[in-house]
């Protein structure tokens, strides 16, 4: 059997970041019994320095040594009776997550990391590994209380319902209740010709954004009776409202991209404001691209 089929792999650096992520990530795997992996990359670019001369063997093994030291430290901040599994692979960082998230559970990552040779979990890394994995990835940042709601951010995107689902769950597993946002502005009516936008009736665009609202959440409620839902339909940028909302919550839960931006970004503006500046932390879910 695949080691890390429905794990929480989680990657580690030594710095704090990483370390409070592997504690977010024992916490989630103690509650659901799941394997906890621990992940170290060495970056294999080290491997030549200068004119392309060969690093000396005993930069490897000061390597390799470094890499033992930050896994048992890892391994030392989570409880005895987790199921730990580790591994480190001489190889880039973010492909070997996206690689491990097409049987894990989840990919967790800290906002920020060492960065340099071995450094792996830069924002750039968080938000590239979140652009391409196949499960939720949870970048851990801000206030870990775990107090307040789960809060997920809808836009009827299909991006929009894999979150809603994984809010859904994420309440319940929490017992705590889960406040779905629809946020939305005038500027998404842009295109409207000028001498015609004063003339939108803005009565019936509120009304389709509560048919949006309220479509993200059919069938949810049935399946999660348990989970006390508020809605929030609000007229502003759902970056604004949602980095406004993490500061109560304990889990933010967003698409990587919605409706709007452009194709050739990696994360949506939203995901990637919320990767950069939440107060808790966030999950974000990718809808797999279906090719033709």
């Amino acid at each position: 059997m695949n080691q890390v089929e429905g794990a929480i792999v989680v990657g580690v650096d030594g710095s704090a970041e990483s370390l409070m992520a592997v504690r977010w990530a024992a916490a989630e795997a103690a509650e659901r019994q799941c394997v906890l992996h621990l992940v170290h990359a060495l970056d294999p670019i080290i491997g030549c320095y200068g004119a392309g001369l060969p690093v000396p063997q005993s930069i490897f093994d000061e390597m390799d040594a470094g890499g033992r030291r930050v896994l048992a430290e890892a391994r030392d901040a989570v409880g005895s009776d987790l199921v730990v599994t580790t591994e480190m692979p001489r190889r880039l960082a973010i492909p070997r997550f996206v690689e491990l998230s097409e049987s894990a559970r989840m990919i967790v990552l800290g906002a920020s990391g060492r960065g340099g040779f071995v450094g792996m979990l830069t924002g750039s890394t968080a938000v590239s590994v979140a652009a391409h994995a196949q499960c939720a990835v949870v970048v851990v940042r801000g206030d870990l209380s775990g107090t307040g709601p789960v809060v997920v951010g809808v836009d009827g995107s299909a991006n929009s319902e894999l979150a809603v689902g994984a809010a859904f769950d994420e309440a319940s597993w929490r017992k705590v209740s889960l406040v779905v946002v629809h946020a939305w502005t005038d500027a998404d009516y842009i295109e409207v010709p000028l001498p015609q936008y004063s003339y939108v009736d803005w009565g019936a665009v509120d009304q389709q954004q509560e048919r949006v609202l309220a479509e993200s959440l059919v069938g949810w409620q049935d399946k999660y009776p348990d989970v006390e839902v508020q809605r929030a339909l609000v007229r502003d940028r759902p970056a604004q409202e949602l980095l406004r909302r993490s500061a109560d919550a304990q889990l933010v839960v967003v698409g990587s991209r919605g409706r709007g931006g452009f194709a050739g970004l990696l994360l949506g503006s939203t995901s990637q404001a919320l990767v950069h500046h939440s107060s808790c932390p966030v999950m974000i879910l990718r809808q797999e691209e279906q090719t033709t």
